[in-house]
């Protein structure tokens, strides 16, 4: 702190509220209120909590982990993988996007374009019944992905799973990521467009090459701009990972509607299942605005 400059002031929270939030306050407790009033004559159900949280807590037959905790485990693993691949691809669809060559800049865009356009439900199904059988055979992966006969060890379990869920993994992983990285790349894209020119007139002038231009002056100041979006992107990727349970990946979707069939606990689970992601969701949400406020600090100065 230089010698004379007053101390920051300290932030503090005051809880100021006008005639419009007032009323605005006012109207969504009677709301409330009345669907409790509602629920209370008109719905005679009665709630089995403690046999449903017992249910998604029982342990597997083989005495391992319980199925349900099994299925929030699968869905984090591929909504993590799926957001690295999302990241990485879309970041390379931005830039063919953005590049000089114009054949690269039309697959790009095609691409872009197609899967945008496309519902998501539509395009699992065509990948995994038209493209995924015949993807994994092409890689050269049916080796590891099939007929897979060694042990695996503590950290592939931990990121990857039992060898038996591997190809369901690598499924869902490249369903997820394939559809966001058409999304990311059109964000990161419009990020990169909104640098002035000067900022690349300046990097020119430093004489700095193409990668470092781009590393240390460009992307840098755009990816200030686009966390905000990209991370409603990254937290849609976690929400759109339930889509892939209709090709039986077991994640936790499909784990909350194989408990909720079998238990009869209807309501009570598909709760339990939406407080989950609603969990995972607001704890990816609170780690982004943290990534927003530290990618931001040099505009504070």
């Amino acid at each position: 702190m230089q010698e004379g400059s007053c101390p920051p002031a300290k932030r503090r929270f005051n809880l100021k509220l006008n005639k419009l939030d007032i009323i605005l306050l006012i109207i969504i407790g009677c709301f409330l209120g009345w669907i409790a009033y509602r629920s209370s004559i008109g719905i005679h159900y009665h709630w089995h909590w403690r046999q449903a949280f017992e249910r998604i807590f029982t342990s597997s037959h083989d005495g391992g982990l319980p199925y349900f905790i099994l299925g929030i485990i699968s869905t984090i693993r591929v909504s993590i993988w799926g957001m690295i691949f999302a990241a990485t691809f879309g970041l390379s669809l931005a830039l063919a996007n953005l590049s000089s060559f114009k054949i690269m800049r039309i697959i790009s865009s095609s691409y872009i374009q197609l899967l945008r356009n496309i519902p998501p439900l539509v395009f699992v199904f065509i990948f995994y019944f038209f493209i995924s059988n015949q993807l994994v055979p092409l890689l050269g992966l049916s080796g590891i992905f099939r007929h897979y006969n060694g042990q695996e060890n503590a950290l592939q379990v931990v990121l990857f799973g039992h060898s038996n869920l591997w190809e369901n993994l690598f499924s869902g992983v490249l369903c997820v990521g394939l559809i966001a990285a058409a999304y990311i790349a059109e964000i990161i894209r419009s990020g990169i467009n909104t640098i002035s020119k000067g900022q690349w007139e300046a990097a020119d002038s430093l004489g700095l090459s193409t990668y470092s231009r781009f590393r240390f002056v460009i992307f840098p100041q755009a990816l200030t701009a686009i966390v905000p979006t990209l991370a409603g992107q990254f937290i849609s990727i976690v929400k759109d990972s339930s889509i892939i349970s209709l090709i039986s990946i077991q994640e936790l979707t499909f784990t909350g509607s194989e408990i909720a069939n079998s238990s009869g606990f209807i309501f009570e689970i598909w709760l339990i299942v939406g407080a989950v992601y609603f969990l995972l969701c607001f704890s990816l949400s609170l780690l982004f605005r943290k990534l927003e406020k530290h990618s931001s600090r040099h505009l504070q100065h």
